[in-house]
């Protein structure tokens, strides 16, 4: 695994236009009222990979299907990983990505877990690079929407065998997008599974691939029908102790103004928004703890007001509150229900990073147009 920002130079993608691209009237009708996740632009960026020649043939191509035997290894044994950032559009109307090395990084790491080749970090930034050339109108400018980018590895490999593929493609495709969950900064209520575990020791739950998200969907499925909006899974060694949701890192808050959130040990995914709000917290002078979390301390420490707080956080929902949690035994409401002084700080904190409303300190913030 490489793991680290790479010295070598990236070849230039080569750009095949789209033969009829959205007009300016169609773009902005499908810039109107943005979910998530719904919407694509007119292009994505792709590199080949195979066992003889390595990395090559960049391009920007049209989005479209892709054509793929039946064979395919991704269609067989999961050989798939992804990541997810934003590009946001300032007042100014430049462009903007939120620590997208980071990603790249996390890129290799998943890659490596799940036998699949890395993509170089340059590669991965001149995709973005090229797909926003061609694709920079898509970035919407309403308050709170972003073009969510998705890169993600495919095993292509023509067989049937259980081994790593010698054919990979690297993808990059963009969509424009409002908030995760509709509704603005509205708490969301979670169930705390007992039945399913996400991910255990020695597994993949720290990377980044399609198969730890296909596993949540059943758990989600039943949260729904609870009437519950997300799943916190439990660790499955013990069942004790908190681990993440299903696509979002926890946090709680404490009387004190201490902050707890759970380790990083292998089995939760490392999340980027997780690092950056520990940055903000502390820098706000607020103790920041990574530790095990029992089910029973955070329950107890609700139900007593030591834990005044909960929130999630993850690149497509940002910050989200947590009003209500429950299990088969149990149910509590977090505080008085509403958002809570640190979440919203934080809050809107990173988000006026993100927006270029806050100076950027950290460096976090780089301009691709």
């Amino acid at each position: 695994m490489t793991d680290t920002l790479d010295s070598s130079t990236s070849e230039a993608f080569r750009v095949v236009r789209h033969p009829s691209p959205a007009t300016d009237e169609e773009r902005a009708e499908k810039l109107r009222d943005l979910a998530f996740g719904l919407q694509f632009t007119d292009h994505m960026a792709r590199v080949t990979w195979d066992a003889e020649q390595g990395w090559h043939d960049r391009r920007v191509e049209p989005y479209g299907p892709i054509p793929m035997d039946p064979a395919a290894s991704v269609l067989h044994y999961a050989q798939e990983v992804f990541e997810g950032l934003k590009a946001y559009r300032w007042a100014d109307g430049s462009i903007h990505l939120f620590r997208p090395e980071a990603n790249a990084l996390r890129l290799q790491r998943s890659a490596a877990r799940m036998a699949l080749p890395e993509l170089s970090v340059l590669d991965f930034m001149e995709s973005i690079r090229s797909l926003l050339a061609l694709d920079h109108a898509w970035v919407p400018e309403a308050d709170g929407t972003s073009l969510y980018l998705r890169p993600f590895l495919i095993g292509t490999d023509v067989f049937l065998g259980l081994r790593p593929p010698k054919k990979v493609d690297y993808l990059l495709i963009a969509s424009p997008s409002g908030p995760y969950f509709a509704g603005g900064v509205k708490p969301v209520s979670i169930w705390v599974e007992r039945d399913f575990h996400r991910a255990g020791p020695g597994g993949t739950g720290a990377a980044k691939c399609g198969g730890n998200y296909a596993a949540s969907l059943l758990p989600q499925v039943k949260a729904y029908e609870r009437g519950f909006d997300q799943v916190l899974y439990l660790d499955a060694a013990t069942g004790s102790v908190l681990e993440e949701l299903g696509g979002m890192n926890v946090f709680a808050v404490r009387r004190d103004g201490t902050v707890l959130t759970p380790v990083i040990n292998g089995n939760i995914l490392e999340g980027i928004t997780r690092s950056s709000i520990i940055q903000l917290l502390e820098d706000n002078e607020l103790k920041v703890v990574e530790r095990d979390i029992t089910l029973a301390e955070l329950q107890d420490g609700i139900a007593e007001g030591e834990i005044t707080e909960v929130f999630a956080c993850g690149t497509a929902a940002i910050v989200t509150p947590v009003g209500r949690m429950a299990s088969s035994d149990f149910e509590v409401t977090v505080g008085d229900g509403q958002p809570g002084p640190v979440t919203l700080a934080v809050r809107d904190r990173l988000m006026g990073v993100q927006y270029g409303r806050v100076e950027d300190t950290y460096g976090w913030m780089e301009r691709v147009r």
